[in-house]
This record gives C-alpha cells, structure tokens and sequence, in this order.
C-alpha cells in the first residue's frame, strides 16, 4: 500500500473536478450524499462539519472514528458498488480512467483532489470541499486556524539552521524532499533535508529512493519514521541497519516516530505533524 501511495504521490497532478449534470440531491450546488475514496477527504469532510453528509468512505478512511467505513477500495473503485449507496458526489485522490466517467453516466458528480504537492494546496482542496458541501464558512475558518497554528509553532521553536533530517517513508528507504507538502513542512522550521540533493532534477518527483550509503554519508541530525505504526520500524530496527550506528542521530536518539497517517495525508493534521517536528527539533541542541 505504502509503494502505492508514493506512486500516486509522484505522479499526481492539479486537483481537478468533472461530472455530468446536476441531480435532485444537488440542484443547489452541494452535495447531501458523499462518498469518499479518500482518507485525506475524509478527515477534511468531517473537520469542516460535513460528515453527516458521508454516506460511505473507502476502507483505509479510518480517521476520524465515526467516519462510516466500508470495504470500497480506493485503488480499484467499483462503480456499480460506489452507486449502491447513492451518492450525489463521490470524492477521490485519483481517476484510474473510467470511474469519472461512469460515476458521470450515472449523473453522480465526481471530484478529483489529487495528492497535494504544497500546504497552499491542502488549504485549496480544503475550501473546494467547502463550497461543494455548504460549508464555505468553516472551510475558510479552519484554514485560517491551521495557518495561526502553524506560524504560532515556527514562532515557539528554536531556528533549524544547520540541524540536518532524515524523512522515511518506507524501511526500503523513499522519502520526501522539500519539494513536496511533507518537506514544505519540515521547511518551515528551516531545517535541511538529506533527501534533496537526491533528487536535484525532480526525476524522483520529490520522492526518491536513497541507499544505506547515502544516509550514512549524510549523517542526519534528526531521523523521522513516518513507518513506525503499520510497518514496526522504531529506533531499535534503526540502529540494528549495517552501518547505521554510526549515525550521529542514531547515537543520540533522536529519531522520532511518526503516526503513519499522520504524516502521509494531506489533511488538516498536518498540524500534528508540524508539532512533532517541533517537538523534537526544540530537544536538540541548535547549531549558532
């Protein structure tokens, strides 16, 4: 799931939205039945008080609790089994080719908000979801407060200049550079990422591979492991790696578990995630 993630990431463009004519449930523009085959939509749908409009959302939408789960696939979304609960918008992170078009046949509108590549555009798909519910006014409310939220957490923070991290991904060693959402985050706290160098000409699209060589060479102050929950890596897994008790950050132990979830999707929690980093970069002695 994770190597699929990172492709649909890698790969994404500008969030879009298509659909075929309205239908009785939105003759006024927003939707009353929802289907989301997105986690990040979910979280967003219910965050901007929409979610007693979600009728269904896909089997890895599993925050906030009381979102409705059901074992609709996000990777392979069936039309037949998506229309079984009578949506009048289905919500979704990419197209696989046919399901705009089929959910359009059946006068059912789709959305497309595809994998963010910035915060700008967390915050756009966050107000595109507002208007298309009827909750303009919260949308814009709630990126108003994660805007505070984060400038008040890079004002409360000691300068990351010089303080060097490592993101990972997956224990087969992807991560992110400061060209994606996730790196723009880290960015924020003006630390450095190992990983750009990686990927200087964008081939990887922000999200390359690195060796063991590579990291080691690197010497990253801070380790960050957005594969901790689903996958078992912790600070122990990290320092059995050959070569990776050489690692300043390893010696020390600042190598900080993420919640996968957390630091994956581009939702409102990129808050939390902001906070963790914080968190970990105000333990560690900043270089003058």
């Amino acid at each position: 799931m994770k190597h699929m993630m990172i492709a649909l990431m890698a790969t994404a463009a500008l969030a879009t939205a298509c659909g075929s004519g309205g239908t009785e449930g939105e003759a006024d523009g927003q939707a009353r039945q929802i289907v989301s085959l997105s986690p990040t939509a979910t979280e967003i749908l219910f965050e901007i008080g929409a979610g007693d409009q979600v009728v269904g959302v896909d089997s890895l939408s599993n925050f906030p609790a009381e979102a409705p789960i059901t074992d609709l696939s996000a990777f392979q979304p069936n039309v037949e089994a998506i229309a079984g609960y009578d949506p009048d918008l289905v919500v979704v992170s990419y197209d696989p080719g046919d399901l705009i078009d089929g959910l359009g046949e059946l006068g059912v509108a789709g959305l497309v908000q595809a994998p963010a590549a910035s915060i700008a555009d967390v915050y756009a798909q966050i107000d595109e979801l507002g208007a298309s519910t009827g909750h303009e006014q919260e949308a814009a409310d709630l990126v108003e407060n994660m805007k505070t939220k984060l400038a008040d957490l890079v004002s409360e923070t000691p300068a990351g200049n010089g303080v060097t991290f490592f993101h990972e991904i997956d224990n087969t060693l992807y991560t992110a550079t400061s060209s994606t959402f996730i790196g723009e985050i880290y960015g924020l706290f003006g630390m450095s990422n190992i990983a750009d160098a990686a990927d200087a000409d964008g081939s990887s699209f922000g999200f390359p591979q690195l060796s063991n060589e590579y990291i080691i060479d690197a010497d990253p102050d801070l380790i960050f492991l957005s594969d901790a929950l689903y996958s078992g890596e912790s600070a122990a897994t990290v320092a059995a790696r050959p070569g990776w008790d050489t690692i300043s950050s390893v010696i020390s132990g600042d190598i900080v578990a993420l919640d996968d979830d957390v630091a994956s999707r581009w939702s409102p929690r990129i808050v939390d995630l902001a906070e963790s980093i914080a968190a970990a970069l105000a333990k560690i002695a900043v270089p003058a």
